[in-house]
């Protein structure tokens, strides 16, 4: 591999197992899954999906920014809903921070995440 940078930032909960939160490979970044974990305490956000989706999204916003990116280079997404019939709620969040230039993306559903959280987004981005 050529030129391969590791990203982290503390705006992003810390990698908690043999992993990191991010790698730029060839002008991409690949970010780690992104669980709605506040940063600065290391619990899951408090409330339903919508407030969960917002978490785990800004933590995405934040590794993306750390690799000197932003979300209107995000070109795949992976998301993961503990509950498929969360798609809508979730949705409506996503649709907040990806208003412009929206990337490809799939989603799962039905799935034990975690620390118990209802929602994981991982992405790729351009740098």
């Amino acid at each position: 591999m050529s030129d391969v940078k590791i990203v982290s930032t503390t705006k992003a909960p810390a990698a908690i197992g043999p992993y990191v939160q991010g790698k730029i490979v060839n002008g991409f970044l690949f970010a780690s899954g992104q669980i709605p974990l506040v940063p600065s305490t290391g619990a899951l956000a408090e409330g339903g999906i919508e407030e969960q989706t917002r978490q785990a999204l800004t933590n995405v916003k934040a590794l993306v920014e750390a690799a000197g990116s932003d979300l209107s280079k995000v070109v795949k997404t992976t998301c993961f809903l503990k509950d498929i019939n969360d798609f809508a709620a979730f949705n409506a969040v996503y649709a907040e921070f990806f208003k412009e230039n929206a990337p490809a993306r799939s989603c799962v559903g039905g799935i034990d995440l975690p620390k118990g959280a209802l929602c994981e987004v991982e992405v790729i981005a351009a740098v």
